[in-house]
């Protein structure tokens, strides 16, 4: 007659196999999260800025080609591109200086006024102007210091070697660097942070900028290549 009793070994094998598919049933919703955050932040803004200019190339075509057929015989195709071309040159022109700088911050206080307009807005303010700046040369690495007080780490973007006379007044060697704010990194803090005080990262700058503008939802895997030493931010 066999025994109804289990043996224990196989209730031990069917616990560590229960326990195996758990972890990797975890692991996979974890990377599949990481993958979806990531591929939003790629997404999303190209997306957007394809919408976008669609948008105002349709309605350009259609503005000046029907001003066109109603006074002349005529209409170009493509008009609305030059015209497109046109209109974000001078946007840009207008925007660089001092009075339409004044126009832009005006523009941004009464958006931040209406609710859902102001959300919607300042997300896509954010993902902008975090492909603005992530690829810029000034951001040489990413580290992590401690800040705003001991014991608290923040994600900080190595600008460069302290120098003139900030570096000679003080006893320590000192790094430049810009902490980023959540979600908006254009807006932030600038440090002078004693060389010892800062710990590397392998991550590349986009990736630190993905992890600050999400809010810590993505987070890049570690390359585990080596981090180039302070000594190389020279300039």
């Amino acid at each position: 007659m066999r025994s109804l009793v289990a043996r224990p070994g196989s209730v031990v094998s069917r616990g560590k196999l229960a326990g195996a598919a758990s972890l990797f049933t975890m692991e996979i919703r974890s990377r599949l999260k990481r993958y979806l955050v990531a591929g939003l932040l790629v997404v999303t803004p190209l997306w957007g800025t394809f919408l976008i200019l669609k948008a105002l190339f349709f309605s350009l075509e259609g503005v000046l080609g029907n001003l066109l057929l109603t006074y002349t015989p005529y209409y170009i195709p493509g008009l609305g591109i030059v015209a497109l071309f046109l209109l974000l040159v001078s946007v840009g022109m207008i925007a660089t200086n001092i009075f339409g700088r004044k126009l832009v911050a005006l523009w941004e206080n009464v958006l931040a006024r209406v609710p859902v307009v102001k959300t919607i807005y300042q997300v896509i303010k954010a993902v902008v102007d975090t492909l603005s700046i992530q690829n810029r040369d000034q951001f040489s690495r990413v580290v992590l210091i401690e800040f705003p007080r001991k014991g608290h780490y923040s994600i900080a973007f190595v600008t460069g070697i302290t120098k003139g006379e900030i570096q000679q007044i003080t006893t320590e060697r000192l790094i430049n660097v810009y902490v980023p704010t959540t979600p908006n990194p254009t807006s932030g803090y600038f440090l002078f942070v004693p060389e010892n005080e800062i710990i590397p990262l392998t991550m590349s700058v986009e990736d630190g900028m993905k992890m600050v503008v999400s809010g810590g939802m993505y987070t890049p895997p570690n390359t585990g290549e080596p981090v180039p030493t302070a000594a190389g931010d020279r300039r």
